[in-house]
């Protein structure tokens, strides 16, 4: 069942995660015990130097020095993280516009020449997997749905009317669901503007079906 993997792969997730959170809960421990015994130290040694108050100033000098240090490379390591998190994002985003792209461009082939036989049919249905490595859940039934609608229609030598407006309206559907996989997140601040490039994509599709 469809439904079913979810969990697994959510279950799954988590556990691949496991350990980096052990490695970071243990990183800070580590630099939360090694900063305590400094302090330890270093409050023992400003109270034995007690005596000499040029001792006590080194060893103030000395305390801020390494609290300086500390704070720095915590500020430097979480951004560091965050520009690797912002470029992998942009690659990915990238990566899935590219094969999005492709996908377009072959539909519009396709539909330019009027007709399609066993191997254009094949093609398609490859290009699943290669959808498959970057697309969402909604892309990849949309496109499933349009791979079933051009095979149906395109079964018999001859493509009719009702045949071509259910094309048109499934490869609708994909360029729906693939842009909100790209820019969803931008669509979901303004809702009424999405919901109304989706009526428009809607509404050519039903204008051009017969021109596939």
């Amino acid at each position: 069942m469809p439904g079913a993997s979810m969990p697994r792969n959510s279950t799954a997730a988590r556990v691949r995660s496991l350990p980096r959170r052990v490695l970071e809960l243990t990183q800070l421990a580590l630099v939360a015990l090694t900063f305590f015994a400094g302090y330890v130290f270093l409050r023992y040694s400003y109270q034995v130097a007690e005596p000499y108050p040029f001792s006590q100033e080194f060893v103030l000098v000395v305390l801020g020095t390494l609290a300086t240090a500390m704070i720095t490379s915590l500020l430097l390591h979480k951004q560091t993280e965050a520009e690797l998190s912002k470029e992998q994002a942009v690659k990915y985003i990238e990566l899935k516009s590219s094969v999005y792209t492709k996908l377009i461009d072959d539909v519009e082939r396709l539909a330019a020449r009027g007709k399609l036989d066993r191997a254009d049919l094949r093609h398609l249905e490859y290009l699943v997997h290669r959808i498959a490595i970057v697309g969402s859940p909604e892309v990849l039934r949309a496109y499933g749905e349009f791979i079933r609608g051009v095979g149906a229609a395109f079964r018999d030598s001859e493509v009719s009317e009702a045949d071509s407006d259910l094309v048109m309206r499934h490869l609708a559907t994909l360029t729906i669901a693939l842009r909100r996989d790209l820019i969803g997140e931008l669509d979901a601040a303004y809702p009424e503007l999405a919901a109304s490039i989706e009526r428009d994509i809607l509404d050519n599709a039903e204008r051009s079906a017969d021109t596939f």
